[in-house]
């Protein structure tokens, strides 16, 4: 699969979203981090969830994206909600170079996509792996990162988390997925918190200052890996070339 073009870099943020089922949507807070082949995309309903069925109804997902002309593909290996067995298409047109238009390729729905000015510049992102099975990854754009990471096991197909919720009641399990965004100011300050799925995660530090975002290696080492995220897994992440993407059950 072939490196995007360089002006899908950095991290969108959507401003409006329409759909022929009725909805306008200005308030949910997403942000989408575009590397060269990876992806990770966070969608927060406002105000923030609070209770369990609340953040049940949070989204995001993370993988490798296809462009090819002005068809979008965001090939999706893990996910906040169950799967859905449909493909993620959109048809792109740049109204400007920080101002991107995204409609379905049935009509179904609209979006309008803003760049943030600070996600210009570095660019980089690596896929992690841990032995109990979980996935994640790290990407930086910018001044900004989005840090992610699964659950252990892949959930069900089903309408919604929300669903499963209500059907299974294992909140511990099912809302255990993180999507943390933030900035990382050029090292004045920690790996900023600012957006999560994790609600207690915002105003954490991710990593401390001292982690250099030009210096991936130094980022990648065993002993940053061993500690990066909410629950690190056992044995700490594993950095991986590719996501694996397993079948929908």
């Amino acid at each position: 699969m072939k490196p995007l073009p360089e002006g899908y870099l950095g991290v969108w943020r959507r401003r409006l979203l329409t759909t022929t089922s009725g909805v306008h949507d200005t308030a949910t807070e997403v942000f989408w981090l575009q590397t060269e082949r990876l992806f990770a995309d966070l969608r927060i309903p406002q105000p923030a969830p609070r209770s369990n069925a609340e953040r049940a109804l949070q989204a995001g997902f993370a993988g490798i994206t296809e462009v090819n002309d002005d068809r979008c593909q965001w090939h999706r290996a893990i996910d906040f909600q169950p799967p859905s067995g449909r493909e993620d298409i959109g048809r792109m047109r740049f109204e400007s170079s920080e101002r991107v238009l995204e409609d379905g390729l049935d009509g179904s729905y609209h979006e309008v996509w803003e760049r943030l000015p600070e996600s210009l510049g570095r660019n980089w992102g690596t896929w992690l792996a841990a032995y109990d099975g979980r996935q994640g990854c790290l990407l930086v754009a910018g001044d900004c990162f989005l840090f992610a990471a699964s659950r252990a096991a892949a959930l069900p197909a089903a309408p919604s988390l929300a669903h499963l919720l209500e059907s299974r009641g294992d909140a511990e399990t099912l809302l255990d997925f993180e999507l943390s965004f933030g900035r990382h100011y050029q090292g004045a300050q920690p790996w900023r918190i600012e957006r999560s799925t994790l609600p207690e995660r915002v105003g954490q530090a991710l990593l401390p200052a001292r982690v250099d975002p030009d210096q991936p290696a130094q980022l990648l080492d065993a002993a940053t890996l061993a500690h990066l995220g909410d629950t690190p897994p056992l044995g700490g992440w594993q950095a991986r070339a590719t996501p694996v993407f397993t079948p929908e059950k």
